[in-house]
């Protein structure tokens, strides 16, 4: 990164690097992650991720995500009766949250010296991998992601946390694409993801959006 994307990243908060990523390890991740689906068996597995209902979705089965590498439902994957509405690859809405560290690809991938030095141009010390997902866009069947900040669910103190999206194949506004609030790194933390006291989770109000 120059000094000028520094800066636009210091005052947006968030900065676009087109063609950070080669074509073939786009290509290389999307075609592993079609195989660890294929080899998913997801009998017994109903986990269904859903931005709406955060903490009713929030099994133990996510909760317990943190350190395996496990598979997650669209909303409305399902019929009634159990069955998928559609084929099992049309079904996922995303991989998580370990792949960084227990699939060698997706560790390859995290790794890489490219990132290395993004993190380092940010002025990121001492950098922890700590979660990573596989996001996918399946067609005609899904929820709304709602406008959310990152650091809800990953709280750290201090507060110093980064995300990097990388879009394996093009993200536009018709498909899908990731939106960010410009400067809404600068309007505090709005609230925390927190597990309940006797089970399950809630989230602890900071601030209310306006």
């Amino acid at each position: 990164m120059n000094s000028t994307e520094v800066a636009q990243y210091e005052r947006d908060g968030f900065l676009v690097l087109k063609d950070f990523v080669s074509p073939e390890a786009c290509t290389a991740l999307q075609a592993r992650a079609e195989e660890l689906v294929r080899e998913f068996d997801p009998a017994g597995v109903v986990s269904i991720f859903s931005t709406h209902e955060q903490t009713r979705t929030s099994d133990d089965y996510f909760l317990g995500s943190g350190d395996r590498i496990r598979f997650f439902f669209e909303e409305n994957a399902f019929n009634p009766d159990g069955s998928l509405r559609q084929p099992k690859v049309r079904s996922i809405n995303k991989i998580g949250h370990a792949l960084h560290d227990l699939d060698p690809a997706f560790d390859a991938f995290s790794r890489a010296h490219e990132i290395r030095r993004l993190v380092a141009d940010l002025s990121i010390n001492d950098p922890l991998l700590l979660q990573s997902m596989y996001i996918f866009k399946q067609p005609n069947i899904g929820g709304e992601v709602t406008c959310h900040q990152d650091a809800t669910f990953l709280f750290t103190e201090p507060l110093r946390m980064a995300g990097l999206w990388f879009a394996l194949e093009d993200a536009t506004i018709e498909n899908g694409c990731l939106w960010a609030i410009r400067g809404g790194h600068k309007l505090g933390l709005k609230s925390r993801f927190i597990r309940a006291e006797g089970g399950g989770t809630r989230f602890e109000v900071l601030v209310r959006w306006p």
